[in-house]
């Protein structure tokens, strides 16, 4: 025997894989787990993804049909059967119809009500986001009202005797103080 050859007996095949043992599964799961293993075992190898399959759509409504007299007195015994195939399939036409114009509807409500949620979604932080600027409005201004009036006794014990600096200070506060500061009880 040569050296080239291998365990499975073929002469001048150097073994890069190794045979792999014949597993049948039991489960859904397991054929599941063997099928990812294969896939895992070349994770370079790209991974095949079938493609949706087409939806079924009915023939086209004949342009013209010859002769079909239906199940009328005077048909021949074929014309009954011809008559019948075309009748079938007008109606699974028409159920295909129905059936995606009822689609149609609903893809419709649908989106008018993703709309309709995202508008009062919308709303809502609208509200909120008034809300919130309208406590950070309130918090800016007490503080401003507590730094004036710590200005104001800052300046008083300063100069007392300087009624100029009083004029200046009237002629710059303008602004209304508020009615109340929020974190005092």
């Amino acid at each position: 025997m040569s050296a080239t050859r291998e365990k499975d007996g073929r002469p001048g095949k150097p073994s890069g894989k190794e045979s792999q043992p014949l597993i049948i599964a039991k489960t859904p799961a397991e054929e599941q787990r063997l099928k990812l293993e294969r896939l895992m075992r070349n994770p370079d190898k790209p991974a095949p993804i079938p493609d949706r399959p087409k939806e079924w759509n009915p023939r086209a409504p004949p342009e013209f049909v010859r002769d079909v007299m239906g199940s009328s007195a005077g048909a021949g015994s074929g014309e009954f059967h011809v008559y019948r195939h075309l009748r079938r399939r007008e109606y699974q036409r028409q159920d295909f119809l129905d059936k995606m114009t009822e689609k149609q509807k609903m893809d419709l409500d649908y989106l008018d009500k993703v709309s309709d949620n995202q508008q009062a979604a919308d709303e809502r932080t609208a509200k909120r986001r008034k809300k919130r600027e309208k406590l950070k409005h309130k918090k800016l201004m007490a503080k401003k009202a507590k730094q004036e009036a710590n200005n104001v006794d800052d300046s008083e014990k300063s100069s007392s005797s300087g009624e100029e600096d009083d004029q200046e200070r009237e002629a710059d506060d303008d602004a209304e103080a508020p009615s109340f500061v929020m974190g005092k009880r």
